[in-house]
């Protein structure tokens, strides 16, 4: 008997947790447990012929939003192959209306449901050791929908929710995930009842026992592993286990693995941000829901937080730098309009964070929002991912208008490759929000938005946008772009619009003693490379000094090279660091 569990992830670089601790909860069946793992991005045709060479006996799959679309093709595709094989399916794209599903699609012989370690055990023991009288031995499993074979639909009772500490750890050799992100959980459930997200639906909040957590984390700083990433939804609404993981890591913390967890930064207390303020540059990543800065729309939402808070404590571990922070916003919640909106998104952006991830709401089965759509006036995507395309307060255009926000954000502020540029060129706007909306519409405009770009053109297309918008500010724009595509890598093609360096060969020569390693460019504005801009307006032409990058040393939450300011020609380098 072979049972294969499939996953399709949404990238190379990601791993499908749930597979693995399915596979680690069997037991005694592992042996005869396959794990096969795929992306969106590879073609349907190839990932079915892989299937079909495996031959399993039973074919399950890993649903989510990101990837349904894709398994409900795949499925139709294997039944024509293998009409008899039996195809299970389970995920949380799939724990709700489990009857509509199996009646649309035929393909699909049953649903495990929610939480599934303990009824994927009792299914594996009922096709192995039971397969003569499947049916009646399927009935007995909690937490399973199926087809029988008269066709009708059969929906056991649920699962009850299991002792976390009893879900064996899910990895051993980690050969195989090189180069890719670890997923690990050491709590299930969520304390808050966030309208749009099914975490709300599940208030039996269960921590695993942090003597076997930190063995497992040991694990994986002893195996060097880049990155993992926690899945708990709220890490930190425990003060007590998360104190205790913070001060493992940190204790044990080898300089290389980074931890990255989803807080509610308004929870954070004294104890809490003082020990984040010791800890190695890199160590961890905090992501943190706002959503919204409205308070109708907060509350409307029943997201618990104290706005105020979250700034003050955002800021506080900005200020020494060592954490790189990852903030979330939503389109599309009710009680929102364009403006509202718009709102939200400048006070966000004023706070700088690292990262400001654009969203758009997805009206997910089984949620509270799911429930009140109508109510909502929301109109969403029949399809996966569900997402929202207008509400009572929010009509289509002005959705298209915010994607087209999104798309330049994502490119020119959540890449991390324009910093200095940005900060400049927001001077020239009333905010941050119209800023990127009229790039997105010059993009568009263009014709630029759906084709591919190099750095270098991302850079001339600003340039362009620069003269329609603020053409006395770009000889400063073309300085600072220069600045900015050498911090990430010292350019083997120079961008046509940088200064010719010839001028200064000798000068170069002087300070650029590591070859390709380092790279000196003169600069004729001053504090271009200061960590903070006001908007007291633009930096100021002055006399000419430089500016030397170490590609040995990089900035750990940036990439970005150690960057020396140079006052004069004389071989040395002052102490101004960035």
């Amino acid at each position: 008997m072979k049972i294969l569990l499939t996953a399709i992830n949404a990238k190379y670089i990601h791993s499908n947790l749930a597979v693995y601790s399915l596979r680690a909860y069997a037991g005694e069946y592992r042996e005869q447990i396959e794990l096969a793992e795929f992306t969106i991005n590879q073609r349907v045709d190839e990932i079915l012929e892989e299937i079909y060479k495996r031959q399993p006996d039973v074919l399950c799959f890993s649903c989510y939003i990101w990837n349904f679309t894709y398994v409900e093709e795949l499925i139709e595709e294997i039944k024509k192959l293998r009409p008899n094989l039996p195809i299970w399916v389970g995920g949380p794209e799939v724990s709700y209306e489990v009857e509509t599903l199996l009646r649309e699609h035929p393909g699909i012989d049953g649903v495990i449901i929610g939480e599934g370690e303990k009824t994927f055990l009792d299914f594996c023991r009922c096709y192995i050791e039971e397969k003569d009288q499947l049916e009646e031995s399927l009935c007995g499993i909690k937490g399973i929908a199926y087809r029988r074979a008269d066709g009708s639909i059969f929906e056991t009772e649920p699962q009850e929710p299991l002792d976390m500490s009893t879900i064996p750890f899910p990895y051993e050799d980690m050969t195989d995930f090189q180069n890719r992100i670890i997923y690990y959980e050491s709590s299930r459930g969520c304390p808050f009842s966030c309208s749009y997200c099914l975490s709300s639906v599940d208030k039996r909040l269960r921590f695993r026992d942090i003597a076997l957590v930190k063995k497992e984390l040991g694990f994986f700083i002893e195996k060097e592993v880049p990155q993992v990433k926690f899945v708990d939804r709220t890490f930190n609404c425990n003060h007590k286990h998360a104190m205790e993981i913070w001060r493992f890591i940190k204790e044990k913390d080898r300089g290389i693995t980074n931890f990255h967890f989803e807080v509610a930064a308004d929870l954070l207390n004294e104890e809490e941000l003082a020990f984040i303020e010791t800890m190695r540059p890199g160590l961890i990543q905090l992501e943190i829901g706002v959503q919204s800065t409205n308070e109708n729309t907060i509350a409307t939402i029943h997201r618990q937080m104290n706005l105020a808070e979250v700034q003050k404590k955002v800021g506080r571990i900005q200020q020494t730098g060592n954490v790189h922070q990852h903030l979330d916003l939503i389109a599309g919640l009710p009680e929102e309009d364009y403006r509202s909106f718009q709102e939200s998104f400048d006070e966000i952006y004023a706070w700088k964070p690292e990262q400001l991830q654009l969203g758009f709401l997805k009206v997910l089965k089984g949620s509270y929002m799911f429930e009140h759509a109508q109510e909502y006036g929301m109109i969403y995507k029949s399809k996966p991912p569900y997402e929202v395309m207008a509400t009572k307060w929010l009509t289509y255009e002005e959705v298209l208008k915010i994607k087209l926000v999104e798309e330049m954000l994502e490119v020119y502020y959540n890449s991390g490759q324009f910093e200095i540029t940005m900060k400049v060129l927001e001077l020239s706007f009333d905010s941050a929000f119209t800023m990127f909306l009229k790039l997105g519409e010059f993009y568009e405009e263009k014709g630029y938005l759906r084709l591919r770009h190099t750095r270098i053109r991302r850079c001339e297309i600003l340039l362009e946008f620069a003269e329609l918008y603020d053409k006395e500010h770009t000889e400063l724009l073309k300085e600072t772009l220069t600045l900015d595509l050498y911090y990430r890598e010292n350019m083997k093609t120079r961008p046509a619009f940088a200064e010719d360096l010839t001028g200064i060969k000798e000068v170069s020569r002087n300070y650029c003693k590591k070859g390709r390693l380092s790279h000196l460019e003169p600069c004729h504005y001053e504090n271009l490379i200061t960590e903070k801009r006001s908007r007291e307006g633009y930096p100021k032409r002055c006399e000419t000094y430089y500016i030397l990058f170490d590609y040995e040393e990089r900035n750990p939450l940036t990439n970005q090279a150690k960057a020396y300011i140079v006052e004069s020609q004389q071989a040395k380098v002052e102490g101004k660091e960035k």
